[in-house]
């Protein structure tokens, strides 16, 4: 379990057909390096991956091959250089962002980014080869002012589409300049982790109306409407 708070930047290489190597080249706290141990967890870009290997500077660890499809690790030639990294979660520590799990659900796609007087205005939407998984994984949780993780990163969502074909986050400048969305462009892709909660509150409502009522997207409105929001 993760918070969606980024502790350093690294790079990755590929060290096989499912190893990766992860360099940690900018620690804001000392916490990766120093109490890195076999077996830890560390979220890589969203994506929960586990300690195999202590080497210099970083870690090795092995991707599954679920994971390689459904997150940019198997798309590295498509995505930025740097990946944001985070330690798990220990019990009595702050929870300044929102609970992250690490499990990606899709992977989505910069379509802009502007800077405004006081923060960065990022537009995200799905590749066009993923449009049915960004909708059955990702446009169904989408809820304005709502949590969400990009590229790890706890985030809120300031506006999005009724149908949740895009989204937009407002992200101030310290986050810009700590993390990996400094450096992409347009058509980047990134991996989107959607907030447990919704995924939860999905799946109970789903088990409880009948199956003639039951809905296939469920809406502000309709969350609203039963007493959930």
């Amino acid at each position: 379990m993760f918070t969606g708070l980024v502790q350093g930047i690294g790079t990755i290489h590929k060290q096989g057909q499912d190893c990766f190597k992860i360099t940690i080249i900018r620690n804001s706290s000392q916490g990766i390096v120093a109490d890195l141990a076999l077996g830890d967890s560390v979220a890589v870009d969203g994506v929960c991956l586990t300690v195999e290997e202590i080497v210099s500077n970083g870690f090795l660890a092995t991707v599954s091959p679920e994971t390689l499809q459904r997150s940019t690790l198997g798309q590295r030639t498509m995505t930025a250089e740097y990946v944001n990294l985070e330690t798990s979660l220990r019990v009595g520590s702050k929870i300044g962002g929102h609970f992250v799990t690490g499990h990606v659900d899709g992977v989505g796609c910069l379509s802009q980014s502007m800077a405004t007087d006081k923060a960065w205005e990022m537009n995200f939407t799905a590749p066009p080869a993923m449009v049915d998984r960004w909708q059955n994984n990702i446009a169904r949780y989408l809820v304005e002012k709502g949590s969400i993780a990009i590229n790890g990163i706890s985030l809120t969502v300031a506006d999005c589409a009724v149908d949740g074909s895009w989204f937009k986050v407002a992200v101030i400048p310290h986050t810009y300049r700590e993390t990996n969305l400094c450096y992409l462009q347009p058509g980047d892709l990134v991996n989107i982790e959607s907030d447990i909660l919704g995924k939860y509150v999905d799946r109970l409502i789903a088990h409880r109306l009948p199956s003639a009522n039951r809905v296939e997207d469920i809406s502000l409105a309709f969350l609203t409407e039963n007493g959930y929001v």
